[in-house]
């Protein structure tokens, strides 16, 4: 099993970091979370002059055999056909890394559909969608090493062309449902709060869903408590999601910012930080979605998101939207004039 040499932030260059920003021309905090952005960015890269340079994002498919089951109202087929349509530029995630001049992967690692000879799509195949988790794991473990693995190294591929910032997002029908159990079993909060309406399941769908989950946690044996870490991400997590970690865990290690999206990838930031907590420096959480539950999510890690939009799109476009933010932190600690060369007093 690959293991990560991931280590809080140096915290040496703090108070000179703390010194720059109080310096800037303006009333001391006057700019709130911009301050609490400049900084974090600062102490991951370690420099008071920070840079976003070469922003990439990864956006990760793959297929789910709880799908089968009736727990999503959207049908498996739109998983390829989105990510298909991806490769055309006419999704959301297209739009938003144009408008930031974000580089797009599309990668597939488990779509139950060929997608070898399209243009624009990575080919990263694990398996044809994930086992049904209702009757066993959803991933054997070689399964589980190779995701890893195969997110890594993505994550590698961005860092070598300079990627100092990653955004990474999902296509997967169904991903709600392991996203709802990992919150579940990692968060120790009773499972019915964190099921909600995903794609548009109506009051006796989410019931269903609920029931459906409920049986696969029992037949599993897995409980919040005693279960280790990796078993509970290999047996109810997706491809997906599981490369995600991967990519999260390596882009910590290489000192690259990691923009945390919705609910899905909050399921994977937090399965990331229970495996390694100090990973969560290397994080910043981009909004509160719409998904039932995600607000309870982001708690259990103590997240501050920064938007609150009633997003549930998924592809990584939350993450995506707020990057203008995190931008003109790092541009405040780049471009803002200070008190001396300014000639302004400085008044406190």
């Amino acid at each position: 099993m690959k293991t990560f040499d991931i280590h809080p932030v140096d915290r040496s260059l703090q108070e000179a970091v703390q010194q720059k920003i109080d310096n800037l021309n303006k009333p001391k905090g006057s700019l709130g979370r911009l301050e609490e952005l400049a900084m974090q960015v600062c102490l991951v890269q370690h420099t008071l002059e920070p840079s976003l340079a070469h922003p990439c994002h990864l956006l990760l498919g793959g297929d789910h055999g709880i799908e089968r089951e009736g727990v999503s109202v959207s049908p498996r087929e739109v998983t390829w056909q989105q990510m298909i349509n991806f490769t055309r530029g006419g999704g959301g995630v297209n739009m938003f890394c144009r408008q930031h001049g974000f580089k797009l992967r599309i990668v597939d690692v488990g779509v139950d559909y060929d997608l070898s000879s399209v243009d624009g799509i990575i080919n990263r195949k694990i398996a044809r969608g994930t086992g049904n988790f209702l009757y066993g794991p959803a991933m054997s473990w070689a399964e589980y090493d190779r995701a890893i693995q195969i997110g890594s190294d993505l994550a590698d591929a961005c860092a070598q062309e300079g990627c100092r910032v990653l955004s990474i997002g999902e296509m997967g029908i169904g991903n709600t449902s392991p996203s709802s159990i990992w919150m579940h079993l990692l968060g120790n909060i009773p499972l019915k709060d964190c099921i909600g309406a995903g794609s548009g399941l109506n009051a006796p769908g989410i019931q269903h869903k609920y029931d459906v989950l409920s049986r696969a946690v029992a037949h599993s044996q897995l409980s919040t408590l005693n279960s280790p870490l990796h078993e509970v991400i290999r047996y109810f997590g997706g491809f997906e999601m599981v490369t995600a970690i991967g990519a999260m865990l390596r882009a910590a290690e290489l000192h690259v910012m990691i923009l945390i999206d919705g609910f899905i990838m909050t399921a994977c930031a937090v399965a990331a930080i229970k495996l390694y907590p100090a990973i969560q420096d290397y994080m910043i959480f981009t909004h509160c979605g719409d998904e039932s539950g995600h607000k309870r999510m982001l708690d259990i890690v103590n997240a501050k998101p920064l938007l609150k939009l009633g997003l549930r799109l998924g592809e990584g476009t939350g993450a995506l939207c707020a990057f203008p933010i995190i931008d003109s932190a790092v541009r405040m600690m780049n471009e803002m004039n200070n008190f001396s060369s300014a000639k302004i007093t400085k008044y406190f």
